[in-house]
């Protein structure tokens, strides 16, 4: 029986988003130990295993209901969107609090972008042992693509200034204290503001799609940049 056409690149998509997912997670993890927290050690999630930062719903209720509505739709995957479990991070262990919390948040995209350059540099022997090679013709260069974009979108997403995300974190630890603890308390409803922005918004405003506008101007942006970057335009 022959495989649907679009499982190789489903699986490939997957293993990217994986890598990229559990890398930035463990970059978290490392910071914050190297800054004086050793919380997520012992609690055993300073770790490279994916399935340590699996989050039921972020991982694979979400996801999963995506991956399903676009192959019974449209016969394809056109956008996914999920997020893992945050690793744990005790903000009075750390020798600064403050500037090491937005340390330890910057460590996640900062990981993710530097993935980004190494993957662009694997594209040269993978270049030099198949000239003519491209994303469509050879699955090295399609897989170290779809890494690069992974990390890229993960990266970018996670600097949005909105906590729990990463970019409210450090936005957090910029502004003076007496405005920094009412910003957090948006943490509660950072994710549902995220999933309206990102889901509903779209469908309530004609026209007004704003992930469309990223993956188009921004991460195609950054795409150029690492590859330029990394020697290969």
């Amino acid at each position: 029986m022959d495989l649907p056409a679009w499982l190789p690149q489903l699986v490939a998509a997957i293993l990217a988003a994986v890598l990229a997912i559990t890398l930035h997670e463990a970059a978290h993890g490392y910071a914050a130990l190297g800054l004086g927290d050793d919380t997520a050690q012992r609690m055993g999630r300073l770790s490279l295993n994916p399935l340590r930062h699996v989050d039921r719903v972020g991982t694979i209720l979400v996801p999963g209901v995506l991956l399903l509505s676009q192959l019974l739709t449209v016969g394809r995957v056109e956008f996914m969107f999920g997020w893992a479990k945050p690793v744990p991070v005790d903000i009075l262990r750390l020798r600064h609090p403050r500037q090491g919390m937005m340390l330890v948040a910057a460590a996640g995209p900062a990981m993710n972008f530097v993935l980004a350059w190494l993957a662009g540099l694997a594209l040269h022997p993978v270049e030099a042992w198949d000239p003519t090679g491209s994303a469509d013709s050879n699955p090295v260069v399609y897989f170290l693509a779809l890494f690069i974009l992974s990390n890229l979108v993960l990266g970018l997403f996670n600097l949005l200034p909105m906590p729990p995300l990463d970019g409210g974190r450090i936005v957090a630890g910029l502004l003076p204290r007496a405005l920094a603890l009412p910003y957090m308390q948006l943490e509660r409803w950072g994710i549902l503001i995220v999933l309206f922005g990102v889901f509903l918004l779209p469908r309530l405003t004609d026209g007004f799609d704003p992930v469309g506008w990223a993956l188009r101007n921004v991460v195609g942006w950054a795409f150029d940049l690492v590859l330029t970057l990394s020697g290969n335009a």
